[in-house]
């Protein structure tokens, strides 16, 4: 098959896929947004080696950084960004496309332009974007803004129905689907996971960490998006408690807005503790995670009912521990409970997420433990093949058994 895989963010687990099916003999193009400045994901799809002329990486550059924070200018390039999208997918003329992440307006121009050109699209669901945009919005504009996230809901609903499968990332979003009024038998669930193969166990003391200074000291570690999804403030709090503590560093590694903000904050509380960082490459990813002593995460609680942080399959792969403030029911926070990778702390809980990194900073034994359940788990759960085996059994079913749309 020819086959289109966009993911927005332009994370490394569907360049993974890609890649794979393209090993599979299938004729793939990986696309993802380029304008992206508060996510690490274009410079990581890019960087993915490949060995068959049979994956093509497309990137989709609009003319400028895509501004997520001013909603009228942001609704003008997402549109934009889905007219590039579309031409794209008139183009190649895929057998199948298969997209994640991609924002609501520029979603519909993808379906539309499959639609018309009789192309089978999968709608591989890792945000419930609709319902989030909608809270989001009645809480800023209280009146204008319902009316609108309403509209947001209703247009992912449609193209929910509209997509020929629905690929979730949780089982949580099934009663979601449910409502959207969505086939259960074109619904097939999928978890996220993380490149295990491009993320080796690392040693502490290994040299990037050297070079920065952290191979002698005790590590909280962040790396990732700070975006409207998590909380940046937990980092500071964080830094609070151990200030007095030499040995300690809270380390992020992010991008973005908010990357300034921790800046000015870490300038006001005099946390020198507090290392901020720009995203690093997806090849020296490995070292950082391996400098750390302990793995953060974070998500609002509202935030949790519509998202699942990717980063935690990341982490899980590194051996360390985990500490995640995020639901106890989202699915990220059910793995780290269910395999022993780490501690789970309520989103808004200070004192036991300020507990849970005492204990961990105390405790050599429960890291150890922690760190190895959490690479056992990724071990178990994270091989491509069988992943890629599903993927490509849900498009061939969306393309009719894998006739050839040419």
């Amino acid at each position: 098959m020819r086959i289109l895989v966009h993911d927005f963010g332009g994370y490394p687990f569907p360049a993974e896929l890609s890649r794979e099916l393209a090993e599979r003999g299938h004729c793939v193009t990986h696309s993802w947004c380029a304008s992206l400045v508060d996510t690490p994901g274009s410079a990581r799809a890019f960087s993915f080696p490949h060995s068959r002329a049979a994956l093509v990486f497309s990137p989709i550059d609009l003319r400028e950084p895509l501004d997520k924070y001013r909603y009228v200018k942001r609704l003008r390039q997402e549109r934009e960004y889905g007219r590039l999208g579309a031409e794209l997918i008139e183009h190649i003329r895929p057998d199948v496309v298969l997209a994640a992440n991609v924002p609501l307006d520029a979603q519909s121009q993808f379906v539309q332009t499959s639609k018309r050109n009789a192309i089978p699209f999968v709608f591989w669901l890792q945000d419930l974007i609709g319902p989030a945009t909608e809270n989001l919005l009645r809480q800023r504009l209280p009146v204008i803004g319902r009316l609108i996230g309403r509209h947001y809901t209703n247009l992912e609903a449609r193209l929910l129905r509209s997509s020929s499968a629905v690929v979730p990332v949780s089982a949580d979003f099934r009663g979601y689907l449910d409502r959207c009024g969505v086939d259960p038998r074109r619904v097939t669930i999928v978890e996220n996971w993380a490149p295990l193969a491009d993320l080796p166990l690392r040693p502490k003391d290994n040299p990037w960490a050297i070079q920065e200074g952290l191979a002698e000291r005790f590590v909280f570690l962040y790396t990732g998006a700070l975006g409207m999804k998590q909380d940046p403030e937990l980092l500071l709090d964080l830094a609070s408690c151990f200030r007095d503590r030499d040995d300690v560093r809270v380390v992020v590694h992010s991008g973005g807005p908010t990357l300034g903000h921790l800046a000015q904050r870490q300038q006001e509380l005099r946390l020198p503790n507090l290392v901020l960082r720009d995203f690093v490459s997806w090849e020296r990813l490995p070292d950082l995670l391996g400098a750390a002593d302990v793995l953060v995460a974070s998500i609002h609680r509202g935030a949790g009912k519509y998202s699942v942080p990717s980063k935690v399959m990341s982490y899980l792969c590194a051996g360390r521990p985990l500490m995640v403030s995020v639901p106890a029911d989202n699915l990220a926070g059910k793995i780290v409970s269910r395999e022993g990778a780490g501690l789970v702390i309520e989103p808004g809980d200070r004192v036991s997420l300020l507990q849970a990194a005492e204990r961990l900073y105390a405790s050599c034994e429960d890291r150890a433990t922690m760190g190895l359940r959490a690479r056992r788990y990724a071990e178990s759960s994270f091989e491509i093949g069988p992943i890629a085996e599903r993927f490509e059994s849900i498009l061939t079913s969306a393309n009719g058994g894998g006739v050839d749309h040419a």
